[in-house]
This record gives C-alpha cells, sequence and structure tokens, in this order.
C-alpha cells in the first residue's frame, strides 16, 4: 500500500464495476465539500491507463488522495473498480480527483471493452485534465498498451460534435536514460498518427488535434526504484495544478464548463446518455444542465420567499390594511431571492440562466401581486371612504369652496391625489402593474357617490320645497273648492301662480350649490309646477267625489236659510217651488265648479249651462215655445249623454256628464225627504195658526162641563190642583216649545215630545226644590230678629182664638208664594 495522509477528504465510488451511478453519494458528497459555493472555480482532474501502472499510486501522491494502491507483496491485478472520486487536498482552486479503472485488465477479459470505452469518454466529457499514464518503454512500440488506449480515447472524442480543449497529460513513467527531448517527439508523431488514422464525422473532417485537445507531455522515475525522486518530480508537478483553471494554467482553455452546482446533475445526465449509447451533444448537455439547474434554483428561491417570515408578515399585514413603504419592503425580498438565483445561476449557459431568471421574477411576481392590490384596495378604500367622509361633513372645506359640487370636486381632487400617492408608495420593484383599472374603480366609486348623494339632497330639497308648497296650497284649494263660487278657479289660478312661482324661486336657490345645467334646472323648476298643479288636481278630485254631500250642502244652505243667512221658519208664506228651484241651481252650479279643471286660461266652457238644463226636471218640466228652446235643450241632454265633456281635455275631468247626470239623480232623490218636510211644516203651520176649537165644541165643552166646573168653585182644593197642574202643563210647554215640534207633523211632534218630556218635568221639579232650600237659608240668616218676637209671632199665628182664613197670608209667606211663581214665569218663558 502506498503513503496514507493525514488529511482525508470524502473518498467515493461514483460508478461501480457495473456501471451503477452513486447518485446518493455524490449528492452527499457536493454537500459535504460545498461544491455549489465554487461556481466555476473548480477543476476536474481524471486520470486513465493500462491496469496497474501505478495510476493510483500517482494520484495519492499528486493530489494528497487516499485512494487504494496495489500491494505488490501480495498480487497483481486489478485495485480500482469502476471510478472514484474524491477531493484534492491544499489545491487551488478546488479540484475533483476521479481514478478510472484500468484498461487492458485480465478481469474483463480481451473482448470486453465497452466498460473501457464508457468511462474514457465520460472521463473526457467530464474532465478538464485527463492524466492518461503510459509506461516509457511502450513509446515507439507499434502494438504496446498505449496505442488502443489513445485510438480509443481519440475515436470517443470524435463522438463530441463541440470541442471541449481538453488538457492530455502524457505521464510518462519509469523514465529511463533517453532524454524526455527525444521521447516527447516520438510520442507526439505517434500520437498525430493515431489521430489521422482514426475515422472522423462529416463535420470534423478536416479537424486537427489541436481544436480538441492540448496535448503535453512529462516523465517521471520510477516509483520502486527511485521513491525520493518520484516523490520530489510529483511534488513539483502538483504545483502546476494551483491556479490550474487561470489563463495559462493547465486548464486555463477550458470551454463550456458546468457550474459547481450543477455538477452532480450534469455527470449523472452525461452517465445516462453514455450508457445509453448515445451521442454526446456537450451544447445541448450544457443547456439541459442549466435547465434543469436553474430551474431548481428557482424553484427553490421561490419556496424559500414564500417560507420567508418577513414575506409572511408583510403579505398578512396587507391584508387587513395598507402597509406603508409596502413597495419598498416588497422589493427589497424580491431584490434578495433574485440576487441569490443571479449568484447561484451565475455560471450556466447565459440564454437559460436569463430565461429561468424571467421565470423566477414572473412567479414571485405572481406571489407578491395579490398582496399588492389587497395594499391598492386598502388604498382605494381609505381615499373613497374619505371622500364620502367630507362630502357628508365637509366642515375643513367651508372657509375654501361652498356649495356641494364645489366640496365634492374638491374632495375628489385630494382623495384622487392621496391614491396616487399610495399607489407611488405600494409600487413594487421589476413589477410592471398597471394601476388603471383600480384607479378607474376609485373614480367611478366617487363619481357614483357623488352623484347619489347629490340626487339624495337635490330630492331632498325639492321634498322640502314641495312641502312647503302643500302647506301654502293645500289648504286655501281646498277652502275654495269647498266654497265652489263661480271665480273659484279664477281665485285658484291665482293661487297657483304665486305659490309655484314663490317655489320655484326657492328651489333655484336651493339647488344653485349642485351647479345644475340649464336643462336639469329647467326640468326641476317644471316639476315643481306639476306637483303644484298635482296638489291642486288632488284636491279637485278630493272635492268632486265628494260632490254628492256638496251639493247637498249647498242646497241645505240655500234651502233651510233665508237671504240673510237666518233659518226659516216654514209660516205659511214661503214659495217653496222657488226656493227649491233656487237650491238646486246652486248645488248645480257647485256641480259645474267640480266637473273639471280649470287651471290653464283657456275659453269658457258650457257645463254650468249644460247642467243648468237639469232644472227642467225640478218640480215639473217646462215646455219649450220655440225652435231655438227646443234645440239647445236637445244639445244640452246629448251633452250630459256623452263620456266627456266638449273643449276639455280628458285629464282635467273630474266628473263627466254621465256621471253628473247620475249624481243629479241622486241628489234629486236624497232631497225629496226634505222639500217635503217644508211642505208639511208648512202644512201644519196654517192649521196651527187658529187654537180655539169651533163654535158647537165650545157650547158642548160648557153643557158636558158644568158639573165640573161648579165642583172646582164648590172644593177650592180642586181649583188649587188644577191652578198647579196648569202652571206645569205651562211650563213644560214652554221648555218643549211644543208648537214648534209639531209644525213638522202629527207623529215626528208626538215622537220628539216623548223623548223629552220626562227629563223636562225633573228638571222643573229640581229647579223648585233649589229655590226651597235658597229661602229656608234666608230665614235662618235673619239675625236682626230677637227670640221673643219670633215667640209673639209664631203665638198670634199660630194662636187657636184666631179663626183660620185663607187670605189672612203673612207678608214673608206672600213674599215666598210671589217669588216662586215669578222663578216659575221666568224658566217657562225661556227658550229651550
Amino acid at each position: 500500500m502506498g503513503e496514507v495522509f493525514e488529511e482525508k477528504n470524502f473518498l467515493l465510488q461514483l460508478i461501480d464495476g457495473q456501471g451503477y451511478f452513486n447518485v446518493t453519494g455524490l449528492d452527499s458528497f457536493a454537500k459535504a465539500e460545498n461544491l455549489a459555493q465554487c461556481g466555476l472555480s473548480y477543476a476536474v482532474v481524471s486520470i486513465m491507463g493500462p491496469q496497474s501502472s501505478g495510476k493510483s499510486t500517482l494520484l495519492n501522491h499528486l493530489f494528497h488522495t487516499n485512494f487504494a494502491e496495489m500491494d505488490a507483496f501480495k498480487r497483481r491485478g486489478q485495485t480500482t473498480q469502476g471510478i472514484w472520486l474524491t477531493r484534492a487536498a491544499g489545491i487551488d482552486p478546488f479540484t475533483i480527483v476521479m481514478d478510472l479503472e484500468g484498461t487492458d485488465g485480465r478481469e474483463r477479459g480481451e473482448d470486453d471493452t465497452t466498460f473501457e470505452k464508457q468511462s474514457s469518454l465520460f472521463a473526457l466529457a467530464v474532465s478538464d485534465i485527463v492524466l492518461i499514464n503510459m509506461w516509457c518503454h511502450d513509446i515507439g512500440r507499434e502494438h504496446a498498451a498505449n496505442k488502443p488506449l489513445l485510438k480509443t480515447v481519440f475515436q470517443v472524442m470524435m463522438r463530441l460534435f463541440t470541442p471541449r480543449k481538453t488538457k492530455l497529460l502524457f505521464v510518462i513513467r519509469d523514465k529511463t536514460k533517453t532524454p524526455l527531448e527525444i521521447l516527447e517527439p516520438i510520442l507526439r508523431e505517434d500520437i498525430q498518427k493515431i489521430w489521422q488514422s482514426v475515422p472522423k464525422p462529416p463535420t470534423h473532417q478536416d479537424a486537427t488535434l489541436d481544436c480538441f485537445f492540448n496535448v503535453e507531455v512529462c516523465a517521471l522515475p520510477s516509483y520502486e526504484e527511485k521513491e525520493d525522486q518520484f516523490k520530489e518530480q510529483v511534488a513539483m508537478l502538483r504545483t502546476r495544478f494551483f491556479n490550474s483553471i487561470a489563463p495559462g494554467g493547465l486548464a486555463g482553455d477550458r470551454r463550456a464548463v458546468i457550474p459547481g452546482t450543477g455538477f452532480p446533475l450534469s455527470i449523472q445526465e452525461m452517465w445516462k446518455i453514455i450508457k445509453e449509447n448515445k451521442d454526446l451533444d456537450l451544447p445541448a448537455h450544457k443547456v439541459m444542465v442549466a435547465t434543469v439547474r436553474c430551474e431548481e434554483i428557482a424553484k427553490q428561491k421561490l419556496v424559500d420567499f414564500v417560507s420567508d417570515e418577513e414575506w409572511q408578515n408583510l403579505s398578512e399585514t396587507a391584508k387587513e390594511d395598507a402597509v406603508i413603504m409596502f413597495g419598498r419592503k416588497a422589493s427589497g425580498l424580491l431584490h434578495k431571492s433574485i440576487s441569490e438565483y443571479d449568484t447561484e445561476a451565475a455560471y450556466f449557459e447565459s440564454g437559460v440562466r436569463d430565461k429561468k431568471h424571467d421565470f423566477l421574477v414572473g412567479k414571485l411576481l405572481e406571489i407578491v401581486q395579490p398582496a399588492h392590490q389587497s395594499v391598492m384596495g386598502h388604498y382605494r378604500s381609505k381615499s373613497f371612504k374619505k371622500f364620502k367622509h367630507i362630502v357628508e361633513q365637509p366642515t375643513s372645506f367651508q372657509d375654501e369652496v361652498k356649495g356641494f359640487a364645489a366640496v365634492a370636486r374638491k374632495a375628489s381632487d385630494l382623495c384622487m391625489a392621496d391614491f396616487e400617492n399610495g399607489c407611488t408608495d405600494a409600487n413594487v420593484l421589476h413589477a410592471q402593474w398597471d394601476s388603471f383599472k383600480i384607479r378607474d374603480k376609485l373614480r367611478r366609486d366617487i363619481d357614483t357617490h357623488a352623484a347619489a348623494r347629490r340626487k339624495e339632497k337635490i330630492t331632498e330639497a325639492t321634498a322640502q320645497v314641495e312641502r312647503c308648497l302643500e302647506e301654502r296650497l293645500a289648504a286655501p284649494a281646498a277652502s275654495l273648492l269647498d266654497a265652489a263660487s263661480a271665480d273659484t278657479w279664477q281665485a285658484l289660478r291665482k293661487l297657483f301662480e304665486h305659490e309655484v312661482g314663490v317655489a320655484k324661486l326657492d328651489m333655484s336657490v336651493a339647488i344653485s350649490e349642485f351647479e345644475p345645467d340649464d336643462l336639469e334646472e329647467s326640468k326641476l323648476l317644471t316639476a315643481v309646477e306639476s306637483y303644484g298643479r298635482s296638489i291642486i288636481e288632488k284636491k279637485a278630485k278630493e272635492e268632486a267625489a265628494q260632490a254628492l254631500i256638496h251639493m247637498k250642502d249647498r242646497f241645505t244652505s240655500v234651502f233651510s236659510h233665508d237671504s240673510e243667512s237666518l233659518p226659516r221658519r216654514w209660516s205659511g208664506d214661503e214659495d217653496i217651488r222657488a226656493i227649491t228651484k233656487a237650491a238646486r241651481a246652486a248645488a248645480l252650479k257647485l256641480l259645474a265648479v267640480l266637473a273639471v279643471v280649470r287651471l290653464d286660461e283657456s275659453k269658457s266652457d258650457n257645463i254650468e249651462a249644460s247642467l243648468i238644463t237639469l232644472l227642467g226636471e225640478v218640480l215639473e218640466p217646462v215646455q219649450a215655445t220655440t225652435d231655438r228652446e227646443i234645440t239647445s235643450s236637445n244639445s244640452a241632454m246629448s251633452t250630459l249623454a256623452a263620456s266627456t265633456w266638449e273643449g276639455v281635455l280628458p285629464e282635467n275631468v273630474l266628473l263627466t256628464p254621465v256621471q253628473c247626470r247620475a249624481l243629479w239623480k241622486q241628489f234629486k232623490a236624497e232631497t225629496e225627504y226634505t222639500i217635503g218636510q217644508a211642505l208639511a211644516a208648512q202644512e201644519a203651520s196654517r192649521r196651527g195658526s187658529s187654537w180655539l176649537p169651533p163654535p158647537w165644541a165650545i157650547v158642548a165643552i160648557i153643557v158636558l162641563g158644568f158639573n165640573e166646573f161648579m165642583t172646582l168653585i164648590r172644593n177650592p182644593i180642586y181649583l188649587a190642583i188644577v191652578f198647579v197642574l196648569y202652571l206645569l202643563g205651562k211650563a213644560i210647554w214652554v221648555q218643549l216649545d211644543i208648537g214648534k215640534e209639531f209644525q213638522n207633523g202629527l207623529l215626528p211632534g208626538a215622537l220628539s215630545v216623548s223623548t223629552k218630556v220626562l227629563p223636562t218635568v225633573m228638571n222643573i221639579l229640581k229647579r223648585l226644590a233649589e229655590e226651597g232650600q235658597r229661602l229656608g237659608s234666608d230665614d235662618h240668616s235673619r239675625s236682626t230678629v230677637t227670640e221673643e218676637s219670633y215667640q209673639r209671632a209664631s203665638s198670634s199665628e199660630f194662636s187657636p182664638q184666631r179663626p183660620s182664613d185663607n187670605n189672612s197670608i203673612p207678608i214673608d209667606d206672600k213674599t215666598r208664594v210671589y217669588s216662586v211663581r215669578q222663578r216659575i214665569g221666568k224658566d217657562t218663558t225661556s227658550p229651550r
């Protein structure tokens, strides 16, 4: 066994003797040696040569590795199986050393050269420097072991479509006394002959050896015979591997270098392609490795970004509220992830690297965009809320601007400016997001809210004006319509014009702060006028709906009152027929006023004239005496049979002619009773004008009542009772006004008197009792009379010696009787 160096590095069998690639072990090696951090600053050195030619020994001394060496005292045979890999100790840059299985070994036999070719191709494809170990005594021999090896190397190299400028360092072992200056030309000539004899693909038909390789030759003495000299020269050769990738170094001309982070994947894919016996396109392979690795790096950065605690806090905060300096914070996190990707992928193929860079940026922005949209949404909501607050409570603008339109305009500009500041603050680096949509939405929201509030306020102002207009119009209009005189509609027109004019002026002042255009203002003023018209029309319709009641009231007012508005007393001298006709004519005139709306000044209608013709049906038809009267009557009757009034717009009709005629018939039917009552009262008045019975009745009363009359005269008690009953009856007669009650007829008078007689009697008795109590109280209060006077008066008044005399009534008692009679007389003569 060779010398074991103190520094032990990670030793890995990369490919075993059966061609199995140790993926797990390679990943462990890359992590353990921190290969990803090397970037392009690393070199790969491999060695090939005949079995038992001292390859592992050379590597161990050259790179201070610990590859297994053959023990010459025990056996001679295969020591290294497959391909082994480790790191060179103490050499900068980072150098990976691969020890390949020796060629021409008896273990695989003469015909099994597949693994030799595969491993040789693998070494050439992967390595920057290939050491070719050969014996010095084989130089110049046609069939020496090195010739088949070189031929294999060149044949394999022709399958590489693009040259890598690999360094071929021929190490001549066990150098003899022949100087290297003689050996090197011979070796180069043999190499050139081998190159020329190798069949070449069409793409490299004229390619020279220098296009593919940088050939260099060195010689080492025998390790067994001259160990110290061997070690000394190996140490000198070791110094050449320092800074080997720098310009002028052993691998200074290398091309298509794979970054350290992609090295494991690269050599894994290369071995897979070689095993499948496919042509190896190194540029395409480089792109493939770059694609895979850059994508892995990009995905890892995406995972790291999503799991970053600072980003998670930022995104969660963005969901709840607008984050101040969101753009700067998010841009910092994005820059960190993108910079890390650029650092790790810096040495991969630029086209792939840039493509995956754009892929990473796009994915990162996809992650950031929802949070950015949330922040923008919060800024939009805040600006919109601020606008609504200012519009509802414009106290901050009262000194600057006045009026709703000016405040809304000022608030809109202010809130949009705040939103723009928020957009600038939330702007994310690398993002080309257009905030037009959310800005447009905010603008539309502001305009919509302003328009809605403007509409509401205009509606409120309109409602206020309409309420005031209704207060000023409704009651006067109802009063005028209730009076329903000939000039009612003229008065209503004047009232309408005046109040609507005032309302329009109020409306113009109220809407001035909303800055309406001429068309809108005209519409609003027209609406006010229409509303005023609707108020009068509404009142007119209400009064027209009660036309029958108004007609009966008007009839009753004219029929039951005289020209001085005093109640009529049907004494028998009144002309009820004429009064009835006048009362019904007044009712028809009222109906004519309520039939149509006459707010517009236009030609006079003939409604009243048409309705007056109905008076011919009052008591008895009036005979037309001329053709003209017949024609006029027929025309009026045809008008009342129509569905509308001539010359009147349908919308102004309150009562159609047919409805008026129906109301007239119902009116006549309901007033017939009043007329009949008046006639009955007049007849009763005529009959009641003479109160004395006929002469024969007077004689019969004297003859038949003589005995009763004599009885009353003989017995004064009966006379007193009759007198009291007379006084009581007279009082009841006066109190009940029986004469008036019976003017309406015998039966109605009897029914009315029967309901009032008992309360009247009770009232009279109650008054008599109260008068008696008052007289008793007056007697008791006389304090000037002495007790002796009372006794003398009592003895003289009630003395048994004095005869009783009906006429001898004391003065005080006479006074009391007179007073009671006087009060009874007053009560009986007072009106009911």
